[in-house]
């Protein structure tokens, strides 16, 4: 989580929301990290768990990143849980959850749906205060210009 912290804090310093991504492989290695890019690559879909998903695919040459594990700060969006469900990923580690539009546990459960063919296992809640600080401090700092 700390990898996908300081990603976020890159991504802040780019005037993006501070969300930050990784993927890791089975055997622990990072594959991929990435932090929300929608501004800089005038793409509504750049956020970062799409951006790690892509970056890992292309390390596996793989759509499917099989055992797999992604870490990110904020709770998946619907459009982010639903990717993760095509990769096909064992795992998701979030820190903040979202209350806004958290897919996982907050606003939807979009993970657990009948209709889903695979299942991913998760753990919310890592560094969720760190996580959650850096998202507040960004937006009163917006807010403050």
């Amino acid at each position: 989580m700390g990898m996908a912290l300081e990603s976020a804090r890159q991504g802040a310093l780019n005037g993006e929301m501070p969300v930050g991504a990784v993927v890791a492989a089975p055997d622990g290695r990072v594959l991929a990290r990435a932090h929300n890019a929608p501004i800089a690559l005038c793409d509504p879909v750049a956020h970062a768990e799409l951006l790690a998903l892509r970056a890992a695919g292309q390390v596996l040459g793989n759509y499917r990143l099989n055992g797999c594990v992604l870490l990110v700060t904020l709770e998946p969006c619907p459009m982010c849980a639903a990717a993760l469900v095509h990769a096909r990923l064992a795992g998701l580690v979030f820190g903040a959850a979202d209350a806004l539009a958290g897919a996982v546990i907050s606003r939807a459960e979009y993970l657990d749906v009948s209709f889903c063919n695979h299942r991913i296992w998760r753990m919310g809640g890592v560094r969720a205060e760190e996580c959650a600080a850096l998202l507040r401090d960004f937006f009163a700092q917006r807010r403050g210009r």
